[in-house]
Parts: structure tokens; sequence; C-alpha cells
């Protein structure tokens, strides 16, 4: 049998509306509750569906006196040898089988709006998960001074803040990203503010005039980085529901794509209590 007429023997075009319109809740709630979605680099040139995305990075303007580009009868050229490719060459996939008998008592786009939020939850933690570790793998580990939590998260921020090279003169705080884990977000209660955002609306929790996020998917104490440091770029294609061949079942299914890059490695860092104590523990011969 083929498809379409399989299909149309399960899914009503009223079933078909709300498959689409709970895609669209799995997006909305992926866009809303994944920190990666939030601090990560959306500027790219080209179409997705070919496969590959550019983000361009430019050196830093040179000031030249007055008369220089008169007298070279040209001005600098532009350079962007910072330019980044973006790969989209993961693919993933949530297919989940449903039984005749539950599709008689719950309907498909039924059933798919009872799971809606499980996807949503998974695609949650596996974006995070990639996001972060791509951080911690191209960004730098960072041993900062201090006492206090406190004191090594300024100091991990002052790293990032004053760091200058062919692309960047320093980094404006309001600029930056904080992301602990759950453990040191606890430690810093007393130092975080809650802060609400004049152009979002939503509270923003800030430590010293930067934005903290909590965060049980990365492996460093703290990770410090620009906005934007890391491009993740990810392409979804919308709830389906096909006939499970020689079989009354259903499959749901929701695919997706993603690849992911550190856009600006020098301008992230990361802390690993883990690592200062390894380092103690050499520095005694213990």
């Amino acid at each position: 049998m083929a498809r379409t007429n399989a299909l149309n023997i399960y899914i009503s075009d009223e079933e078909k509306d709300l498959l689409a319109e709970s895609y669209g809740n799995v997006i909305e709630e992926v866009q809303k509750g994944a920190i990666s979605e939030q601090i990560k680099n959306k500027n790219y040139s080209g179409d997705p569906t070919t496969g590959s995305v550019e983000i361009a990075r430019f050196v830093n303007a040179t000031i030249n006196d007055l008369g220089t580009a008169r007298t070279n009868a040209k001005g600098d050229a532009l350079n962007d040898k910072g330019k980044v490719t973006i790969n989209v060459d993961t693919d993933k996939e949530i297919v989940e089988e449903v039984a005749k008998k539950d599709l008689d008592l719950i309907g498909i786009a039924g059933l798919v709006a009872k799971r809606v939020q499980n996807h949503a939850k998974r695609m949650i933690a596996y974006l995070d998960k990639q996001f972060f570790a791509v951080a911690e793998s191209e960004g730098t580990a960072y041993t900062p001074t201090g006492n206090t939590i406190a004191e090594k998260l300024e100091d991990l921020i002052q790293s990032v803040e004053t760091t200058e090279n062919d692309y960047v003169d320093g980094v404006d705080r309001d600029l930056l990203v904080l992301t602990v884990t759950p453990k040191v977000y606890g430690e810093l209660a007393n130092y975080i503010d809650i802060v609400p955002n004049s152009i979002s609306g939503l509270s923003e929790d800030m430590f010293h005039n930067v934005r903290i996020f909590s965060n049980h998917r990365q492996t460093a104490d703290a990770i410090c980085m620009i906005d934007g440091a890391v491009a993740q770029l990810v392409k979804t294609d919308e709830y389906n529901a096909e006939r499970v061949p020689l079989s009354n079942s259903i499959a749901i299914e929701l695919f997706f794509s993603k690849g992911t890059k550190a856009v600006m490695p020098d301008l992230i860092k990361y802390y690993s209590s883990s690592s200062e104590s390894t380092d103690s523990s050499e520095s005694t011969g213990e």
C-alpha cells in the first residue's frame, strides 16, 4: 500500500494541522529552554539546506594618519581571515512506534500532544551537551586566582574581558555570558542579581554585570565566553506520521540535523577545580 494511502486511513486533515501545531510547540520549547539557543551565534550567511553556512569574522580596523588612503589611492582591504564554515553534518531522529489500539483510544494528534514536552526536552539536552562540549574542546583552560569562588569567577571574566588580538580590543561585560554548574551556581546565590531585560521583558540572572546560567550539561565548573562565540545551526523537519510496513502501527517521526563549531575560540575560557587540584597534588608530589 502506498504511503499516502496508508496515511489517509489514519490521519484526517484536522490531525495533520494538529501535528504541524505540535511541531511548532516543540521548536518553541527548544528555543526557550535551551541555553545554547540563547547564546549561540546566529549571524550566518548562506542557505542551511545546502548543508553548510559561513560566519564572517573581520579583523579590527586600522587607524591610519589622515590622507593615507588618498596617498595610496585605496583604503585597507576588509580582512575576514577569521571566517568559519559550519557544516550541518550530524543527523538525528526521534522515531516512536505507536500501536493501532493506542491510536484508536487517543488518536495521533492526541498522542503527539502527550509526547511534545518530552521530545523538546530531549532535543534541548542533546543540543546543549553538544554546544558546551565544543565550547570546552575549542576554548582555553584557565586557572583563576582568588580564594573564594566569586573571586575566581571574577578573574575568569576579566581574562576574557581584557583579550586583545587582531579581532578584539577588549570585550564589554554586557557581551559576555557565564555558565556554571548547579553546585557553583548555588555557592554564588548571594552574588547573583535578578535584572529585567529592557528588550525582552524577561528577567535575567547577573553576576558582576555578566549574564549567568546554571547549566548541568557542561563538565567545567565555569565557562566564560562572548555571546555568539559558538555557532550551532539546527535544521528540523516537521512532525510526520507513517505506517510501519507489514504492521498495524504508525511511526511518529521528528528528524533534525545540526552543526556546531566555535566561531571565536579565543573568547572562550573555562575553569575546572578538578584540574586545579591535580596541579596542586603534582606540585607537592602527593
